[in-house]
Order: C-alpha cells, then sequence, then structure tokens
C-alpha cells in the first residue's frame, strides 16, 4: 500500500529554484503540468517561469534552459531596467490612468471626499492625509469605478459588432491576468487595465468577447478578434511588455 502511495506522488504545482546561466545566477519559478507537451519560458515583472511536462526529466529542463541562457539573461536585464518603481502614495505623485501620467494632489480636509480628476491631476481630499495606505485605498477604489465605466462602454460598442451579449461583466484582480471569459458568458476584466492605452483596453475587451464564440485560441478565434480589431496583432505584442498574459 506504502508503495502504491508514493507512486501517486505529484511534484508541487510550482517551486522556486535557482540555477547559473550565462555565469549569472537566477532565480526561476517551475510550474509542472500534465497538461503539457513543451517546456516553455516566459519572463515577466515577477522574473522568470519555465513551463513543463509534469514527467520531464532534469536532464531536459537543464537543456533548455542552457540552450535559452542567452536569451534569458537579456531579457532579465530589460525587464529589470525598466521596472518601475513602487508608487509612493504622497502628494506630487505621478499615476498611470488611460496610458496618460496624472499628478496626485492630496488636499487635507476635514472628511474624505471622491476622487476628482481635474486636467492632468487627480484630486484627493483626505482627513488622514498622511497615512498612504489610506490614500492608496481611495485612489484603487476611484480607479475601480473608472474601469468599470470603460469597460461596459468599450462591450457597449464592441459586442454588437461582434453579435455577442455577455451575461455578465465584472471586475477582477488577478495577478496573472488581463481578463476571462466563462463558457456561461460571464467576462471578467483586470480593473488595473484602466492604466492602460485605451486601445489596450479594446484589444482586452475585443479578445474576451470573443471567447463568447470561440472558447479557444485557435485561427477561428483570432479571425474573430481581427474582424473587429484588424491590427490586434501589435496591440497584443504590447501588451505583452505589460507582463501579464490575456
Amino acid at each position: 500500500m506504502l508503495e502504491r502511495l508514493r507512486q501517486k506522488v505529484i511534484p508541487p504545482v510550482a517551486e522556486q529554484r535557482s540555477i547559473e546561466l550565462a555565469g549569472r545566477p537566477i532565480t526561476y519559478t517551475l510550474k509542472r503540468s500534465n497538461k503539457r507537451r513543451s517546456i516553455g519560458l516566459r519572463i515577466d515583472d515577477r522574473g522568470l517561469t519555465v513551463s513543463m511536462p509534469l514527467r520531464a526529466s532534469e536532464k531536459w529542463l537543464h537543456s533548455v534552459l542552457n540552450e535559452k541562457a542567452d536569451w534569458v539573461v537579456e531579457k532579465l536585464g530589460s525587464w529589470q531596467s525598466r521596472k518601475s518603481p513602487p508608487v509612493q502614495w504622497r502628494d506630487g505623485e505621478q499615476i498611470d490612468f488611460r496610458g496618460e501620467k496624472f499628478t496626485l494632489r492630496i488636499i487635507p480636509s476635514l472628511f474624505d471626499s471622491p476622487a476628482q480628476l481635474r486636467r492632468e491631476q487627480l484630486h484627493l481630499y483626505v482627513r488622514d492625509h498622511a497615512n498612504e495606505m489610506h490614500i492608496e485605498k481611495m485612489v484603487t477604489h476611484w480607479y475601480r469605478q473608472e474601469a468599470m465605466q470603460v469597460f461596459s462602454e468599450c462591450v457597449a460598442h464592441y459586442a454588437p459588432l461582434l453579435q455577442v451579449a455577455p451575461r455578465q461583466v465584472l471586475l477582477a484582480n488577478a495577478r496573472t491576468q488581463w481578463g476571462s471569459c466563462t463558457s456561461r458568458g460571464v467576462v471578467r476584466l483586470n480593473w488595473q487595465l484602466v492604466k492602460m492605452p485605451l486601445h489596450l483596453i479594446d484589444y482586452v475587451v475585443v479578445h474576451e468577447l470573443a471567447h463568447l464564440i470561440e472558447m479557444n485560441h485557435s485561427a477561428a478565434f483570432w479571425s474573430v478578434v481581427g474582424s473587429v480589431l484588424p491590427d490586434y496583432a501589435r496591440c497584443r505584442s504590447e501588451l505583452r511588455s505589460y507582463g501579464i498574459s490575456e
């Protein structure tokens, strides 16, 4: 019985590892899946992620990593050089909104009031104006409200063009996806998309709406996307630079 249990042990879904590539120590996340047939490498703001078949050998893994060593080192360096510093939730800080930069203005007040966008500034009337966590919470609330409005407008524009009608459009906060769509017609869109340029928001919305017709990423699916966004490939490539999958 014990031997049978040992045979059924499945490796961890994800684990942290280290390896030396091109003379540099590299830390990466290893993910195993019985759905994969090949070894894939992805680099984003969280670093290197390696996805491999469940029963793939360590020899194969090391062979692929060493073969791609120069590419990995170059891409990781590129990500680190352009990685934005964390936002300081203080007066005068620059924040992103619809692909543009706005200045956060923190205005001491007796009461908290909803954020107001005025030209190139986001005015925030805050009682506890020195509490950065509270300020972040208020700005996030504003982001989410704006996101819902922008997403609703995009869906209202593109859904009739694709001749689809999502059952619900909801906000999501996933770390690994900009959007998702269920077979029941529920579309979820990451609220942080509202920081992106409008053409990228359009692309993600169309991408998820297209799944109401094709629940896959086949040639037929991309044909649906291209029917309303002919330049979707450029948008898709640009979106990848932000580090989250569609």
